[in-house]
């Protein structure tokens, strides 16, 4: 009986139509979604890996050839079964580690128009470079292989096995990067070690790129060109304009922990390709035109600035930024999102308060639920409604986290502040009336071998001036960017400027919450280098870093003003006086609540 079932039910199978067969056959595997969140349902470790080499439409080593970029794809097994899955996709110059390298010396005299440039002096010796010099195995890889993403490292152009030259943030190296996600999309070239070619038919084509430092810059660059397929980029403490890592209003300003490094010291560290001269004259080039002697905004900057080219940005962006980072700045973070906004991009932000570092180690349960919306949403299309979450993610001082509708803080406003005279000891600041009266000036004398910390625990100094607001009455959150405003002399053709503000504890400690320096020289524009008459009276402005930071209750605010930054510009010999008017003089303050709420805490 049963034979005869089966034969009818084998005859049954026959008669249908191939349609019909066809649509039985099982679906390739799918990911699981689960909360708004990819589900770790594939192995991590058992996976496909690609070794391969996308063609690159640039010859930065001018060798006659299009530069190629080696890549490694790391894919779920289900792509074997017609899977196809998304890509996030990190470009890195670090895989292979780097080069022992020198920085510059930065124990020299400044510049001036007219005089001779200052010697260079001796390289410092060096054993590691900013902006990341660590080579770790990404954290991510598994975590995203695991549920239905495939993660693909690139290695910039001129490090590892990818040729062409590195050249810290040129155009050259945008393309390099931008040729993977073109790969991904079938519009690029790429061979296997045989020569054989190679497509991503696995891929859906939709990139997100991600990464923190240059690994983080890299996205911003590659999302600056508009490429079709990058639909997301999370830049971790990434760089939106390499002036501005090198560089601050003119004058030649480090990477926090860094003094010394410039462009081309970070492509000579990068640089470790396996030929060794090629890119000898091109590192060289970068050595010239980076010009540490006047540290003017140039075409050099401009084509390293991602920020001009904000209008291509069509990718979303999860912007993640340590508030005390002083490697890269929280301006490279600030500017960069306010552009984005300006231009309707997509947008969220994450600030913390760590340093240059990724937030995974801090809060990793949020941080990786947040990461899993945003990459599920913006390349599975997943309604999860992450874009409609709370724009801005800060962590306060106490580690706890705060979710607010956008940053700067809603309700931030400037409020104005005026410094009274204390000489070499300690002056006021005034939360309502400039100083009144004929010209007040105030003295200080450089000394660049005194550390900012250093100078701001003196009771007296005539190397900094201070000035302090009374104990506050409860506590006051700045949102934003700080700038002063300065009546200024000098009485040498070439002076630094460094303005600083603190957070003084009532045990009598100070700690720096912000600063930012300016070469006066610069005064009118970071590309125009003008003269300096000893004695004549100038009006200069020093923009601080952007800043988030709430001043507690019974704390002081103080300003500090030095000329030399001991641990950030060049550092030339003692002595150069500079002089400010203190009745033209003034620091505004991004406050949440403005100038009612300034007045309100003091």
């Amino acid at each position: 009986m049963r034979s005869v079932r089966l034969a009818a039910l084998l005859a049954a199978v026959v008669a249908l139509p191939l349609t019909s067969v066809a649509a039985q056959a099982d679906p390739p595997p799918a990911p699981v979604f689960q909360g708004g969140e990819a589900q770790p349902v594939f192995s991590p470790t058992d996976v496909v890996r690609d070794n391969l080499w996308v063609d690159a439409p640039v010859d930065s080593d001018f060798d006659g050839q299009d530069d190629k970029v080696h890549v490694e794809v790391v894919r779920p097994k289900a792509t074997l079964q017609g899977m196809k899955v998304p890509v996030v996709y990190q470009a890195s110059p670090y895989y292979a580690g780097g080069n022992d390298i020198a920085n510059h010396n930065v124990d020299v005299e400044l510049y001036a128009p007219g005089q001779n440039r200052p010697a260079a002096g001796p390289r410092v010796a060096a054993s590691a470079v900013g902006p990341n010099a660590a080579l770790i195995t990404w954290r991510y890889e598994q975590y995203f292989v695991s549920r239905g993403f495939a993660v693909v490292y690139g290695e910039s152009l001129g490090s590892g096995q990818s040729t062409g030259c590195p050249t810290t943030g040129d155009v050259n190296e945008t393309i390099g990067a931008r040729s993977v996600v073109d790969w991904l999309n079938g519009r690029a070239s790429a061979s296997d070690p045989a020569g054989a070619p190679v497509t991503a038919s696995w891929s859906t084509g939709k990139t997100g790129m991600m990464g923190v430092s240059y690994n983080g810059t890299l996205p911003n660059a590659v999302a600056s060109t508009g490429v079709q397929g990058l639909e997301t980029i999370v830049p971790i403490a990434a760089i939106s304009s390499w002036y501005d890592y090198y560089r601050n209003d003119g004058a030649t300003v480090a990477a926090g922990g860094f003094q010394g490094e410039d462009a081309d010291v970070l492509a000579e560290y990068v640089y470790t390709r396996s030929d060794r001269a090629i890119c000898r004259p091109v590192i060289d080039k970068l050595a010239v035109d980076q010009d540490r002697v006047t540290g003017d905004y140039s075409p050099f900057w401009d084509v390293r600035n991602y920020r001009d080219d904000v209008s291509k940005v069509h990718a979303s962006v999860l912007a993640v930024h340590g508030l005390n980072d002083w490697n890269v700045k929280t301006s490279q973070v600030a500017e960069w999102y306010e552009l984005l906004k300006a231009h309707g991009v997509e947008h969220k932000i994450w600030l913390h308060q760590a340093g240059h570092a990724d937030p995974y180690s801090l809060r990793r349960d949020v941080w990786l639920s947040t990461l899993n919306k945003w990459m599920s949403h913006y390349l599975y299309g997943l309604d999860n409604g992450i874009q409609l979450e709370p724009k801005s993610t800060v962590q306060r001082e106490d580690l706890s986290w705060v979710d607010e509708a956008e940053w700067p803080a809603p309700g931030t406003a400037d409020a104005t502040v005026y410094p009274w005279p204390g000489g070499k000891a300690k002056g006021t600041l005034d939360l309502r009336n400039p100083l009144p009266g004929r010209p007040t000036i105030e003295r200080l004398a450089d000394d660049s071998s005194k550390k900012i910390e250093q100078l701001a625990d003196l009771a007296s100094s005539g190397n900094r001036l201070s000035y302090s607001t009374t104990a506050a009455k409860k506590p006051v959150r700045l949102s934003g960017t700080a700038k002063v405003d300065l009546s200024i002399s000098f009485d040498r053709p070439a002076a630094n400027i460094t303005g600083v503000l603190l957070d003084r504890a009532p045990d009598g400690t100070s700690h720096v919450i912000t600063r930012g320096w300016t070469d006066p020289q610069n005064r009118t524009d970071p590309a125009v280098t003008k003269a300096i008459e000893p004695g004549k009276s100038y009006n200069v402005e020093v923009e601080l870093m952007p800043k988030d930071y709430i001043l507690a209750t019974g704390h002081k605010l103080e300003f500090l003003l030095a000329s030399s930054d001991h641990d950030y510009t060049l550092r030339p010999k003692p002595g150069a006086g500079l002089a400010i008017d203190l009745t033209k003089t003034s620091i505004t303050l991004p406050i949440v609540g403005g100038k009612t709420g300034l007045r309100a805490a003091f």
